[in-house]
């Protein structure tokens, strides 16, 4: 049995030759993400500013314009530095920082789901059901892509997303595609 156990291990050890794959999948994934939302910001920088200073119904935030700029280019900036795979460990810093930002918030008020659960969830999605389906002229194109749902807004994709920037943080954009890696081992000094 204990041959058995060493000889699965060593096969799970023979994987560490693709270990790039795992910075690698959440670099990509992250990409797109950061980059809609930071050139979102940056396409109307005025109505940003805007929603993050006022505190009737945006963020209240204090210093709303260095706030708002910072936001969008980090996220913008950030999406390139991934994508990239350069400075890979200091661009996930602010970008987690951007992260606990925005899940306290605009996220905490509504708790953990990123969907609307219960009862009264149902009911709302049930009432949007019919009125699409009475007054939409192609109510079965509209639902062909999958089910309609009522977002909650809550903290699980900031959480989520932190994790994963947590994760880039500790080991780094990856070996082979990333210019961090090809940077270290063309200038660091073993």
């Amino acid at each position: 049995m204990l041959r058995l156990l060493n000889r699965l291990q060593d096969l799970l050890d023979a994987t560490r030759t693709l270990d790039f794959l795992a910075p690698l999948a959440i670099r990509a994934y992250l990409v797109p993400i950061f980059w809609m939302a930071g050139t979102k910001k940056l396409s109307d920088m005025e109505s940003t500013i805007a929603w993050f200073g006022n505190p009737d119904w945006g963020l209240g935030l204090p210093f709303p314009e260095l706030m708002a700029w910072a936001a969008a280019l980090t996220e913008a900036g950030g999406a390139i530095l991934l994508v990239l795979g350069l400075a890979t460990r200091w661009i996930s810093v602010p970008l987690m920082v951007t992260m606990v930002v925005a899940a306290v918030t605009v996220h905490w008020p509504n708790g953990w789901p990123l969907f609307a659960e219960g009862p009264e969830a149902s009911r709302k999605l049930e009432i949007a059901n019919e009125i699409l389906q009475q007054h939409a002229r192609n109510y079965e194109w509209l639902s062909s892509s999958g089910d309609f749902v009522i977002l909650n807004n809550g903290m699980e994709l900031a959480a989520t997303y932190f994790i994963m920037l947590l994760v880039l943080f500790f080991v780094g954009g990856g070996r082979y595609v990333s210019l961090d890696h090809w940077i270290a081992r063309r200038f660091r000094s073993r």
